[in-house]
């Protein structure tokens, strides 16, 4: 799942945006903000990695607020004027949408951020999840394995388990190569495995199941016969 807010002065725009985003099942729009700068320490005291800006806005514009925007921070810029276009891509802006775009576009802008973040997981250490108790961080090094109960998927760490909404498939994407698939439920960290058995494979104190569908895969994965 993608966290993410849109910063636009126009309250119309930003209505858009809610309804395309209700629409993309791997993405989570948390805020909206018409003032920018509201919207700037908003990103500061949390830690979202995609952002949907305007450019043309009163006070401070995109091309400038994004100068300041913290480090991780990824942007799709907004906007009814293509003549932003070229400076957007000179910021390394992950997508360029002119105003009024359509669900499709924005879908596919969505799909390259996902992408995106999906290549570059391994470069990062952790990741945060939505759970009851707030934006829970996610060491890579801590988790030990993940597993699918309905609608949740549930984050077994070294300390402690938490749960957030998302699908095994949306929770894969999200985790470096080294998090394998032992069945249909279940991903786990093979750095944290300590005996792998025919049908399941020893994490410390936890044990996963292998499946007969995922076998060979797991074996191979781990080096093993």
């Amino acid at each position: 799942m993608i966290q993410a807010i849109a910063i636009d002065d126009e309250s119309f725009a930003l209505e858009v945006i809610k309804s395309h985003a209700a629409k993309v099942p791997f993405l989570e729009l948390q805020a909206t903000f018409t003032n920018a700068i509201e919207g700037l320490e908003y990103l500061k005291e949390h830690s979202i990695p995609l952002l949907f800006l305007d450019i043309n806005m009163p006070d401070i514009s995109g091309i400038d607020l994004v100068q300041l925007l913290p480090k991780g921070t990824e942007v799709i810029f907004t906007t009814a004027y293509s003549d932003y276009a070229v400076k957007g891509f000179d910021l390394d802006a992950m997508d360029y949408l002119l105003k009024p775009f359509s669900f499709p576009r924005f879908l596919k802008a969505c799909q390259k951020a996902r992408d995106w973040f999906s290549s570059h997981a391994e470069e990062e250490l952790w990741i945060f999840i939505k759970t009851n108790e707030g934006q829970v961080r996610i060491d890579f090094s801590d988790l030990i394995f993940c597993e699918s109960k309905g609608n949740y998927v549930h984050f077994q760490t070294i300390d402690a388990c938490h749960q957030t909404r998302m699908t095994l498939q949306e929770a894969e994407k999200l985790l470096p190569s080294y998090f394998i698939r032992t069945h249909r439920s279940f991903l786990a960290n093979k750095n944290h495995i300590k005996v792998a058995e025919k049908h399941q494979l020893r994490l410390g104190k936890f044990t996963v199941p292998v499946s007969s569908s995922y076998a060979d895969e797991v074996f191979e994965k781990i080096n093993l016969d």
